[in-house]
Formats: C-alpha cells, structure tokens, sequence
C-alpha cells in the first residue's frame, strides 16, 4: 500500500496536476461561497474540463472542487447568515454570532483548520477502508450488483427528503431516463419517437448540466438579487494555539462522527454536521455558550462536514453507490472521464486509485491555505450580483453540452433538463435519486438480463445470493422505515 500510495504521489507532484488541484480546489471555494450556488453545480460546471485531462489529472481536479465548496459554504455561512451549501447549515448557528461580535476573521479561520483537520481524517478513513470494501465486493455476481443497484437508488431516495414517496418517482424518473436508447438484449429502440439522435440514449452530461446548473438560471430568472453588504474588515484570521486547544474536543467529536457516518449511503454532511453539534450540546463544559458565538459551535459542524467527504468516497468508489448528492455527481463525472467505480477499479488501475488517495491529501492543504488567503477577499467576492453571475454560468452551461458532441441536440436536452429541475425544485422533488437513477440504471438492467439469461428467467436467484437477499432487505428497510416513522408521528401528533 505504501508503495502504490508513493507512487500516486510522484504521478500528482508533476506542474501540470498540482495546478489543476489548486485550481479547483479554489474553484470550489468560490462556488461554495457564492450564494445562490452550490458545490455540485461547481462539480458540473468543471465535467467539460475534464474531457481532455488524463483520468488522475480530472479526478483531483473535480475532487479539488468537491472539498472546496465545503468550506465556502461555510463563509457564507459565517458573513451572511446563509449556508453556501446544506452541510454548513450547522455552522450559521455560532459563525454568524462571531461574526457580529467582530470575530468574522476568526470564525472563518477555525472553520478552515477544522475542515483542513476533518480532510486528513477522512482520507485516512478512505486508504484504509476502500481497499478492504474492495476484497469484499470482488466476490459480488450479476444477482449481487443488480440488488446493490436497487439498494443504491432506495436509500438515497429514502434519505434525500422529507417525503419518500417524492424520492421514489424521482428515482424512477431517472431509471426511465436511463432505458432510452437501443436495447442491447433484443437490439429494438426504446422511447426514441423516431429521432436518430435518441438512438444511442441520453448522454449523461446534458442531464446533469441541466437538472443542476441550468436549473438554477431558470429559477433565479425575475427574482429580485439579494443586497449583500459587508462592511467589516476581515482581521485575525490565523487562529492561535490557545483557540486549537480550546476546540480539540469539537474537532475530534466532528471528526468521529463525520467519519464512520460517511461510509454509510444516504447520510452525507448535512445529517453528519448536526450530529456532531447535537453530540457536542450534550458533552461540552461550555454548552452555555453555544449558539451564542462560540468556536466549539463552528469546528464541530465543519470538521463532521469535511470528515464525511472522504467517508462518502468509500462505498461510491468500491460500490459505485454515493452518499448524497454531491458524491452523486462525483460518480457522473468519473463515468464521464472514463472511470467506472467498482471493485475492479482497484485491481485493473490500482495507479488510479492511489493517485486519488494522494490528491486527496495535498487536496486538504491546498484547501488550508487558498481558504486562508480567500477570507481576506471573500466579502468582495460575496458581492458579485447574480445579474453578472448567471449569465455566465448559463454560457457555460450551453458550451459544456455543445462540445460533448458539437451538437445542438444536446444543447437542447439540457434546456430540456433544466425546465424538469425548475418543476423539481418547485414541488420539491429531491433531484438525486434522478441522477443515481440514470448512473444505475444501465448497472441494473444488464445485470438482470445476465441473471435472466444464465439462470433460465427464475428470479429466485435474487433471493439465493446471501449478498443479493442482504442488499434486497435493506432495500426494503430504507424505504418502510421513514414511512413507518412517519405514520408514527402523526398518530403521536393526532393524539
């Protein structure tokens, strides 16, 4: 492991990577910080990039993105009162009282020491637990994966909002999506109406330009821009090693828990940084003083929230099933570069996966000092009006889909998409179980006609498999449980 990981280094230390790793790493941040904007949209915006970059060279670039929204949403958090993403919306509760005590310099320092400390953690988290959760999944057959499948797309649909039944027709919407296309079994189109363009199915980026990025555009179309004003000078930002000392047991409460829940699908940062602040309520010698403006109250959150990435990686890079709706994204990208997470990505370009696992801890320096140097800039940046903003992100949007294929077709399913994430956004349906279920849907579909094929069309072998019968109940677990919860509540409430 030691030797791969070495090389991993060498193969990220050349010019060419460490500037793309820099770069989006400060994209990240920036995105993140924005209002308005939010990391995934970050992640999309950067997918043409990576066309033309070696495989490593995309990923550090798109993970650099990944960890560096997390602590931009934490600025906005800390400046304006508005999480820049919903993993730091724990944070608003002491960043925004240090900031009007004068202390914004200071809350955005120990935010970016506490995610700089959460990173290191989680990478850790990830070198040692992929490869194991690899071994395991190299024993997985055509029954395992298409269970593991509907375990993916049940419990990210389950998890991702307030209304499960929501979640369901959305995932289903994306499997829908994902059948477009000739089939590959009976070779007959499928849902082409006639159009050659259709043929070969729906590329995955125009959908995800336009449900995320495009979306966003449509929606701020005719909504007045919020004025943001920021008129306190950003001083004291290095914390001192008194503050290190008085935050230790937020770090590692943070960091704990962010960790271990990030390997479980469905959590993400947003379950993961209110725990450790509930855990922290409970547990600190200076409770009294959360919510009121306290250090303890941002590391917490933070460092959860920055441990959680790296945790999220593990089942998305051994399994292919990602934590929430950023890792969502993560996953649409590698497959876009060329990438297909799973066991065999480990043992077919091991080089691969070690050079991530380096990345991503230069990553969390990279991220400890642009984040330094952005908070001094960062209330300049937080003035940009989105009149400015959304033009640009739209021009991006429509280049990015053009030059998949240099076709207008694609241009059009993205507008397309765009329209679908308005209608999401506005009924509040969650968009990631839409995504997953495009990214699993080819993953579920062969592998059931393999099952189908080889076992003569009996389905029982879905239940023979201890890992496919496994997945199967905790599909069917993640789907009756908040519904049950739920019924639970309004009994209790009617009562």
């Amino acid at each position: 492991m030691l030797e791969l990981l070495a090389t991993g280094f060498v193969d990220i230390m050349n010019p060419v990577t460490m500037g793309f790793l820099f770069f989006g790493a400060t994209f990240g941040i920036v995105v993140g910080a924005l209002p308005g904007m939010t990391g995934s949209m970050g992640i999309i915006l950067l997918l043409p990039m990576t066309f033309y970059l070696p495989p490593h060279t995309a990923m550090i670039l798109l993970s650099g993105a990944f960890c560096g929204s997390l602590f931009g949403g934490s600025v906005t958090a800390i400046l304006l009162n508005t999480p820049g993403t919903p993993s730091a919306a724990a944070t608003v509760l002491d960043g925004y009282p240090l900031c009007q005590q004068g202390k914004a310099g200071k809350a955005i320092g120990i935010s970016a020491f506490a995610d700089f400390a959460g990173g290191l953690f989680s990478t850790a988290l990830l070198i040692f637990l992929a490869p194991q959760l690899a071994r395991i999944a190299l024993q997985f057959q055509a029954a395992d994966y298409f269970s593991l499948a509907i375990f993916g797309l049940s419990i990210i649909a389950s998890a991702s909002g307030k209304n499960v039944t929501k979640g369901l027709i959305a995932g289903f919407f994306g499997l829908l999506i994902s059948t477009v296309g000739i089939d590959l079994i009976f070779g007959s189109p499928r849902y082409t109406f006639g159009s050659w363009n259709l043929m070969g199915g729906l590329s995955m980026l125009p959908v995800l330009v336009g449900i995320f990025a495009m979306a966003q555009v449509f929606s701020e179309v005719g909504v007045k821009p919020r004025e943001i004003a920021i008129e306190q000078k950003i001083t004291g930002i290095l914390p001192t090693w008194k503050d290190i000392k008085g935050v230790l047991l937020a770090l590692t409460i943070g960091c704990v828990i962010g960790g271990f829940t990030g390997p479980i699908p469905g959590t993400g940062g947003g379950i993961a940084c209110w725990l450790a602040y509930n855990v922290l309520q409970r547990v600190s010698k200076n409770r009294d003083k959360l919510g009121t403006g306290s250090l303890e109250g941002v590391v917490a959150p933070e460092s959860a929230n920055s441990a959680n990435s790296g945790g999220c990686m593990v089942p998305m890079l051994t399994l292919g099933i990602p934590g929430d709706a950023m890792t969502a994204v993560m996953l649409g990208g590698l497959i876009l570069i060329g990438i297909r997470p799973g066991p065999q990505l480990f043992t077919d370009t091991p080089e691969i996966v070690y050079a991530i696992f380096a990345g991503w801890i230069v990553i969390q320096f990279a991220i400890l000092s642009v984040g330094l140097a952005f908070a001094k800039f960062s209330p300049y940046i937080l003035k940009v009006s989105p009149r400015l903003l959304l033009p640009i992100v739209a021009v991006f949007c429509v280049v990015g889909s053009f030059t998949l294929s240099n076709s207008l077709f694609e241009v059009m399913v993205t507008v397309f998409f765009g329209v679908i994430g308005v209608f999401m956004r506005k009924y509040e349906y969650p968009v990631a179980p839409l995504i997953l279920g495009v990214i699993l849907g080819p993953m579920a579909e062969s592998n059931l006609n393999r099952v189908m094929i080889v076992h003569d069309n009996n389905p029982m072998i879905l239940l023979q498999r201890p890992f496919s019968l496994m997945f199967l109940i905790l599909a069917v677990i993640s789907i009756a449980l908040p519904l049950i919860t739920s019924a639970l509540a309004k009994r209790k409430n009617a009562a």
